[in-house]
């Protein structure tokens, strides 16, 4: 017997979370030229960095020998003005991911649960499985949330929900109103984990006020990130807001340091440059309509999206996947969601739509 079969059970059974092939990898392995590799599969921001966070993050370079604020005063600062709460109900993470993984440290345990829709993000079980805690998967309804069933399935010992609305990989949403009347009936001990990673990208008509909400319902949290509309995936900064008791717990268990200096740097900047921000949502807008467009002209399903991405069934898709590797094109495969037959993809610059559609054509008709 070795030290790692004394590991708990639960934590041994964990399925890592498998990332999307970077394209250094995939140029290695193939022997392609990585400058004409298209990556659309992690949802990432085409336009790149935001040029306000670049000049930030230069400014701060000369620090680097210093530890980071742990605090993270001025992005605290900036979020406070920006959505009307006190820095108190502010918890920073490394990504958003981070701030998931601190609810679920802060509320649960072994013998405690937590629900999550199938076919959502694949953080939430294994947050969940870290802890100990059982996982409640509750079936999709057209590949969303399905909320009454999410209601039922709640017991006497489950402590978080998840809901991520947009929903990844799905794309699917729903309405402000559906979703607070659904939070109004939630037993006040159990934490909404509310998941906007995907929020910036709503169209106007769909947008709703859900930092409203925190002052009526002490059991909500938000989560959001920047590292979709805001371009700074690589920096690796998300933040949750909720009620002062809730961000305290979590700020117990948070890393003193987990937020570095580039990137609350880089967050404060990005937060104010609305020019950046309006220029992702439009050039994200024109290219699901040009993927959409390409999808409908191939006769292929897709499940309508609210994100900066779109999920589409196609036959034999891990062949397709493969075959859109080997032509230099990443899309993301999604059969560790329960969706075999689907394939998610990125949206990117006009022209690297074109050509993921263009190779998918190709390939199809091969």
């Amino acid at each position: 017997m070795s030290v790692c079969d004394l590991a708990p059970g639960y934590i041994r059974a964990i399925a890592p979370y498998v990332p999307g092939k970077p394209t250094s990898e995939l140029a290695r392995e193939l022997g392609l030229e990585e400058a004409g590799i298209v990556k659309l599969a992690s949802n990432e921001n085409p336009l790149g960095v935001s040029p306000k966070a670049a000049l930030a993050i230069r400014a701060v370079l000369d620090g680097l020998a210093r530890y980071p604020d742990g605090n993270g005063f001025e992005l605290k600062q900036a979020l406070s003005r920006r959505f009307g709460v006190e820095q108190d109900n502010i918890v920073l993470g490394n990504g958003s991911n981070d701030v998931l993984e601190l609810a679920a440290r802060s509320f649960l345990a072994p013998g405690l649960s937590a629900i999550y829709s199938q076919h959502a993000f694949a953080v939430y079980p294994l947050a969940v499985q870290a802890m100990g805690a059982q996982g409640i998967a509750v079936p999709a309804r057209e590949f969303g949330h399905d909320l009454t069933a999410m209601a039922r399935a709640v017991r006497p010992d489950t402590r978080l929900m998840f809901i991520a609305n947009p929903n990844n990989p799905t794309g699917t949403f729903i309405d402000g109103a559906t979703l607070e009347a659904f939070i109004a009936k939630m037993p006040s001990t159990v934490l909404i984990v509310l998941d906007e990673a995907y929020n910036e990208y709503l169209e106007p008509q769909f947008r709703y006020d859900s930092i409203s909400w925190l002052k009526k319902y002490p059991n909500l949290m938000i989560t959001r990130t920047f590292s979709k509309v805001y371009g700074l995936a690589g920096l690796r900064v998300g933040y949750a807001l909720a009620a002062p008791g809730v961000a305290d717990l979590m700020n117990r268990v948070r890393q003193p340091f987990n937020v570095n200096s580039l990137s609350l740097a880089a967050a404060t900047a990005a937060l104010d440059d609305e020019v950046f921000v309006r220029d992702s949502h439009d050039l994200n807008r024109r290219g699901m309509r040009q993927i959409v467009a390409g999808l409908q002209q191939l006769s292929l399903q897709y499940i309508p999206s609210y994100g900066n991405f779109i999920t589409f069934k196609v036959p034999a898709a891990a062949l397709v996947f493969q075959k859109l590797l080997k032509a230099g094109v990443i899309v993301r495969p999604i059969a560790n969601y329960g969706m075999p037959d689907h394939l998610r993809v990125s949206i990117g610059l006009e022209s690297e739509n074109a050509r993921f559609l263009e190779v998918l054509q190709r390939t199809l008709s091969a």
